[in-house]
């Protein structure tokens, strides 16, 4: 029964397709343009390297552009809401369906209260005798009205958040490259200088290279929002594709254009570059290289910048998560009362669920802040790389179980060219830094077990959700004979299914 519901989510719903393909595109560079680039990225050049720092987003880029291929190929053959939730369910196990989808869910909502807390560290720059919590209400409020009224609010403000945030890529760009010429700066032109400094350009081994690989996974999640927005976008065959190969090129250009300048222009040696929080804006790379062009005011816009970032992922989160409860809903995987839409198609219950998690931030007023941002910060993280772990897996089962029933990949409305060696290359990449993300606590003369409960407690939580539904409605693995796929894209039938006529 659930399963059948997955697979007519979309066509039950009256969810409104008003995104149109410039949001979906902003959606998912907005959902990958944010701290991880504006703060964390000095880190991984300081950790690296300036050459380690550009071959690990090289690789991480290259996994990621393989799961949004097959995210695209999902998303055009199935465009629904439930996206992973659903084609977990279809193509693998309806049990791993519904433990992708609640991961997925209380991954964003913890995220949401993590941005929330992020946006009291920040303005306590500029109010650090203000209550952080007031904050908190106040950023929360407006991210909750923007999801309230319509889909279409939520998609024209992620549309200019994002905007922002490519708009200051670019103008950081420009500025980088003007002073590695020699303009905008009076001080000899750095050329190679700091690419042949100490260890230069690598930096630390292949023991770096794993820990930077990490946070340049975080960096570029988000990317995979796009297929949540199928169900309610417009044209959504053509369109989510369509955003998911501009949006890659994009942010990868972004990114190695951006470590690349800040590589040349500030060496790996610099100690500001060390700090990987949003507690001190001033150690941005971007407002050092800012500041080196003779901005004085980098750090001021810097830190509104990152804010916009910080509400444009609680924005983002909270619609994505929201949908993914309502998808759960629809397929019985959640109570039904998140499965009611407004005159507007807003789930507006499953909304102020989401809300109340997202209320884990005011936890501050009884916790340091930062201490509870790095809690909250470690509960979500595992999140991102399950999902596209599920989308690596749906992807490829789908396939197979496309062709053993004697598809023709000539009629899928998109076609992923990279299959199978794309998901098995994404899936690998994506489970080697899941299970390595905090590897020294392990190497550690004591054991780190505290450490490691916080880093990890996402795959034990994923994997009871997995296997204690599978055990309580005794689901099975779906074979590729009972995959359904349209008659008239299959070239012939199956055996079986011969045989079942």
């Amino acid at each position: 029964m659930a399963q059948a519901s997955l697979q007519n989510a979309a066509q039950t719903s009256q969810l409104q397709r008003s995104l149109k393909s410039r949001h979906l595109t902003m959606i998912a560079i907005g959902g990958s343009i944010g701290t991880g680039l504006f703060v964390a990225s000095g880190a991984t050049i300081a950790q690296a390297g300036p050459a380690g720092a550009l071959v690990s987003y090289g690789i991480i880029g290259l996994m990621v552009f393989f799961l949004m291929m097959s995210l695209a190929e999902l998303s055009a053959f199935s465009p629904t809401t439930g996206s992973f939730s659903t084609y977990g369910s279809k193509y693998i196990d309806p049990a791993f369906g519904f433990a992708l989808g609640w991961n997925y869910c209380y991954n964003w909502a913890s995220t949401i209260a993590v941005d929330l807390v992020a946006a009291q560290l920040v303005m306590k720059w500029w109010f650090p005798d203000v209550p952080g919590t007031l904050w908190s209400a106040l950023f929360l409020a407006l991210i909750f009205s923007l999801n309230y009224f319509s889909v279409k609010h939520f998609g024209e403000a992620e549309y200019w958040f994002a905007l922002l945030k490519v708009a200051t890529v670019i103008v950081f760009i420009v500025v980088g490259f003007a002073m590695i010429a020699g303009i905008l700066t009076q001080a000899q032109p750095p050329g190679w200088e700091n690419w042949t400094i100490g260890e230069a350009p690598f930096v630390g081994g292949l023991p770096a290279l794993a820990g930077v690989a990490m946070v340049v996974g975080f960096s570029f999640q988000g990317t995979e929002l796009v297929g949540i927005t199928a169900g309610e976008a417009q044209n959504p065959q053509k369109n989510v594709p369509k955003a998911l190969k501009q949006v890659f090129w994009r942010i990868l250009l972004f990114y190695v254009l951006s470590i690349f300048i800040i590589s040349l222009i500030i060496p790996y040696t610099d100690p500001r570059l060390l700090r990987n929080d949003v507690t001190d804006i001033a150690v941005s790379p971007f407002t050092l290289v800012f500041e080196r062009a003779g901005l004085l005011a980098a750090a001021a816009v810097m830190n509104a910048v990152i804010l916009t970032s910080i509400l444009s992922a609680g924005n983002s989160g909270m619609y994505a998560s929201t949908r993914m409860l309502f998808a759960l809903a629809e397929a019985g995987y959640a109570p039904k009362i998140f499965s009611k839409l407004t005159a507007g198609g807003v789930p507006r219950n499953a909304l102020f669920a989401v809300t109340c998690i997202a209320m884990l931030c005011f936890l501050t007023s009884i916790f340091e802040d930062q201490r509870v941002y790095l809690w909250l910060l470690n509960i979500s993280g595992m999140g991102g790389f399950i999902a596209w772990l599920g989308i690596a897996v749906s992807h490829y089962r789908f396939r197979r179980g496309f062709l053993h029933q004697g598809g023709d990949p000539q009629k899928l409305p998109y076609r992923s060219a990279f299959f199978p060696w794309g998901p098995v290359f994404a899936f690998a990449v994506c489970l080697a830094i899941t299970l390595g993300q905090n590897y020294q606590a392990f190497l550690a003369d004591s054991i780190q077990w505290d450490a490691i409960a916080a880093t990890y407690i996402g795959i034990p939580l994923f994997l009871a959700l997995w296997l204690g539904y599978r055990w309580v409605h005794k689901t099975h693995f779906v074979g590729y004979d009972e995959m359904q796929f349209p008659e008239h894209m299959l070239t012939r039938k199956s055996q079986s299914r011969t045989e079942a006529a």
